[in-house]
């Protein structure tokens, strides 16, 4: 939409100089064009610039194998603390590989944790290269942990993620039990995921 922006307000820009009675255009469409062209070039700054670099999910996902919910948010930490969505990817790509069939959900500022604006599911998936529907950006001003927790209990699944879940502890008691919440990072530049997964 920001691009498409951008080229009707270079119409604008054009038009105001080749046709006299379109002079006044060039006060709208000028700062219009300057302002898009910042945002375009602040959105491609900011753009991740680690999306996974592996086989077409197609070929690698086992449709059949154990739902696994992982936190997108919190695991796109894992790495030196800065947002990085290769992490994210190589923790679907291990889970993948364990025989779970993973799906992701993020908090609705993810595209803000990764660039300069929001993202849906379908962006989301596209970047993580995974179907639309195993990825869930949670609606603005709702709190992820209840989708997670909910999701997870619905599909019978364990989740990702080192967050301990404490404030929801009462309302999903089996955040409590050992291995339902699988704690994983990084040790040395490599993955870990704890031996339960």
């Amino acid at each position: 939409m920001l691009f498409g922006l951008f080229v009707l307000s270079l119409a604008g820009v054009g038009a105001s100089y080749y046709l006299p009675e379109m002079e006044g255009l060039l006060l709208l469409a000028g700062p219009v064009a300057v302002a898009c062209l910042i945002l375009l070039t602040q959105d491609l700054w900011r753009r991740p610039t680690h999306v996974a670099k592996r086989a077409p999910v197609r070929q690698r996902r086992n449709q059949d194998g154990e739902p696994i919910v992982i936190d997108g948010s919190n695991v796109l930490f894992w790495r030196d603390n800065a947002p990085d969505l290769d992490v994210v990817a190589q923790v679907i790509s291990a889970l993948e590989d364990r025989g779970f069939a993973p799906g992701v959900m993020f908090d609705a500022t993810i595209g803000y944790k990764i660039g300069v604006r929001y993202r849906d599911d379908a962006e989301m998936a596209r970047l993580l290269g995974l179907p639309a529907d195993r990825v869930l950006v949670v609606p603005k001003g709702v709190v992820a942990d209840d989708y997670i927790l909910k999701s997870a209990r619905d599909l019978g699944a364990r989740i990702v993620s080192n967050d301990r879940y404490r404030d929801w502890a009462g309302d999903h008691p089996e955040v409590s039990e050992p291995g339902h919440v699988v704690r994983g990072g990084f040790r040395d530049g490599k993955l870990w995921l704890d031996e339960t997964a």
